[in-house]
């Protein structure tokens, strides 16, 4: 031991290096215990690590197919959107020409309806103008007649007669206001 105390008192021990059996027992047992973690613990690691990498990389095949997968969805959405937007346009252009050709078709019908109104108003007024001038004529007939009986002094009642005299006298009547309507429009 004196050796030993010898050497320890002449040698000054630096803290940071540690003694020499103590390294190689330190070491041995790091290696040990390094062997011993490469050999059991490493693998188990490696195959939890192994698994947990499998299930990301599933998980982002899956979600890159879930991903196309909608984009494929709203790609057919959007020309599903396209389609029903251009049918409605189809749509909306044929109401349009059905509706121009409807309003075409009921301004026509309007606008016989109208003549037929009015061709009727026409002939009603060419009637009742006919039945008016019929009525005037036997009225005036019938009055020219008194008058020239009283004037003549004799009676006129004989129907033929009555007739010739009312026919002769209306008939001068026309002609000279066809006459004066000529004169007038040459006038013109």
């Amino acid at each position: 031991m004196n050796a030993l105390a010898y050497m320890a008192a002449e040698v000054p021990e630096n803290p940071l290096i540690p003694p020499i059996p103590e390294l190689v027992i330190g070491l041995i047992a790091f290696f040990i215990v390094f062997g011993f973690l490469a050999k059991k613990l490493l693998p188990n690691i490696n195959k939890v690590l192994d698994e947990r990498r499998k299930q990301i990389e599933g998980r982002i095949e899956e979600a890159e197919a879930t991903q196309a997968e909608a984009q494929q969805v709203l790609a057919d959405y959007r020309a599903q959107l396209a389609d029903a937007r251009h049918e409605a346009a189809r749509l909306r252009q044929e109401a349009q020409e059905q509706g121009a050709t409807l309003i075409a078709e009921m301004r026509a019908e309007g606008q016989r309806q109208r003549e037929e109104i009015i061709a009727a108003g026409h002939a009603q007024i060419e009637a009742d103008r006919k039945q008016a001038a019929l009525s005037l004529r036997q009225d005036v007939g019938k009055l020219a007649t008194e008058l020239a009986g009283k004037l003549v002094g004799e009676s006129l009642e004989d129907a033929a007669r009555q007739s010739r005299t009312i026919d002769r006298f209306l008939d001068e009547v026309e002609a000279k206001a066809a006459s004066d309507t000529t004169k007038a429009e040459a006038g013109r």
